[in-house]
């Protein structure tokens, strides 16, 4: 069995540089005092071998060789990047008071054109500045401002677009939440026809 090695990225500046993240048997720390300008970030590893500490992307094309999933981006700030790959059950933005770092944390004028998310969540950022996908992605901007409104009306098998109250509340935070049209489809029991046809009727949900 080969003990894992760790590389930090760590107190330093880094311009114009592909930094290949895709060693099995790595451990990847990001940040503290991290920045990175114009990269190309490539992710290939599993989520616990990806440790964002804190730190800025700046210009950034973040792509995902595999799927990154469950992971709190939430002390790391992104500014002008772009995402593509699959992202599924990531925390963008910032959590005030919640995540270590926390005051480190924000997204901004980012591209999520080239990517599919899935139960991905926007916390306290302009979702104006941000570039969503399209169906089959949907995002629910603002859930719990529109939350009377979404839970007032029925939904296909058992999918709750929000949750107002109970242990899964949603997040004071929360500015968004984007989701994989198919993926949610299977989760709760619907078809992928019936979910257009339900997220169709808001203006607020992104598609």
């Amino acid at each position: 069995m080969h003990a894992s090695s760790n590389v930090r990225y760590e107190e330093r500046v880094i311009e114009g540089e592909r930094l290949e993240l895709t060693d099995k048997e790595a451990i990847y720390w990001l940040g503290p005092n991290l920045t990175l300008r114009r990269c190309t970030v490539v992710l290939g590893v599993g989520e616990r071998q990806l440790v964002p500490m804190w730190g800025r992307l700046i210009d950034c094309t973040i792509t995902a060789k595999r799927e990154v999933a469950d992971q709190w981006l939430t002390s790391m700030r992104f500014e002008g990047c772009r995402f593509v790959g699959k992202f599924t059950g990531i925390g963008f933005g910032q959590r005030a008071g919640v995540d270590r770092w926390w005051e480190h944390g924000g997204i901004a004028n980012c591209d999520f054109s080239e990517a599919r998310l899935d139960e991905c969540v926007f916390h306290s950022c302009d979702m104006r500045t941000i570039r969503l996908p399209k169906w089959p992605c949907f995002t629910i901007v603002e859930p719990i401002k529109h939350g009377r409104e979404l839970l007032s009306v029925p939904w296909p098998g058992d999918f709750v677009p929000v949750a107002l109250d109970g242990p899964l509340k949603e997040q004071p935070t929360t500015s968004a939440v984007a989701l994989y049209a198919p993926a949610e489809a299977k989760r709760s029991g619907a078809t992928l026809e019936e979910f257009k046809a339900a997220v169709e009727r808001f203006d607020f949900i992104v598609r």
